[in-house]
């Protein structure tokens, strides 16, 4: 087979020129970007689904096209989209440049060699996914706290308790009423002996009284003769004789 002709490749050259021209390019195509300091692997998940949404199925020719020239150190940005405009067409192949070039100079800034943006909604669907679990565990603990509400109460219905003051109240229901205490009955003590009067009958009984107890005496006695004559009981003590 012959190969290309030096007319042939300037005509094709002539060509890229004729379109840098007639075509247009994103400001940011016109940075250059060290494929060395970018993580590829990363990026090419989005790549994938990016040409999957323009073109309506996934055509791995053209997913494969674009791996192979960002395999170079220094891709050129603009000769891409030309490549890419009989795939996409030249609307769809600037807005795709337009899209991945900003993720490349990015990507070569950061340590790991991903973009910014692809960290930051990282972060954010780590956020979401704990919101979420978050959510289930309140979720979660609302409904056993309502399962354990639903237990305890069917066991207080299957079995009721009753209260220590309604029981104490059957059960002095049921008592005989006690006695009250009588009048008669009294805690004051009892009365003294009767004793014997030490001082002689004239004392204790008042003489207007006296003159209708006792008998008008015949003979005068003295005071200690009348009290034995009247109390015997003193007269054995005391020794008189009759």
């Amino acid at each position: 087979l012959d190969g290309t002709s030096a007319e042939q490749d300037n005509r094709f050259s002539n060509k890229q020129k004729k379109l840098l021209k007639q075509l247009k390019f994103a400001e940011c195509l016109d940075k250059k970007v060290d494929m060395t300091k970018v993580n590829l692997e990363v990026i090419k998940p989005w790549i994938t689904q990016r040409v999957t949404e323009i073109l309506g199925f996934e055509d791995d020719v053209v997913i494969e096209f674009i791996f192979n020239q960002l395999e170079e150190k220094h891709p050129d940005s603009k000769m891409m989209q030309i490549n890419l405009t009989g795939f996409l067409n030249g609307k769809n192949a600037r807005e795709f440049m337009r899209d991945l070039w900003p993720l490349l100079l990015s990507a070569q800034e950061n340590i790991a060699g991903i973009p910014s943006a692809f960290l930051e909604q990282k972060k954010e669907e780590i956020k979401q996914r704990q919101i979420e679990q978050e959510k289930l565990a309140s979720l979660k603990k609302v409904d056993d706290d309502k399962k354990e509400k639903d237990i305890r109460e069917r066991a207080q219905s299957k079995s009721p308790r009753r209260s220590p003051v309604k029981r104490e109240r059957k059960r002095s229901a049921s008592r005989s009423p006690r006695r009250k205490p009588s009048p008669v009955e009294s805690s004051s003590p009892p009365p003294p002996l009767m004793q014997l009067p030490t001082k002689p009958l004239e004392q204790l009984v008042e003489p207007d009284t006296l003159e209708g107890v006792l008998p008008e005496p015949v003979i005068q006695e003295t005071p200690s003769i009348w009290f034995v004559k009247y109390f015997p009981c003193v007269k054995l003590c005391l020794g008189f004789s009759q």
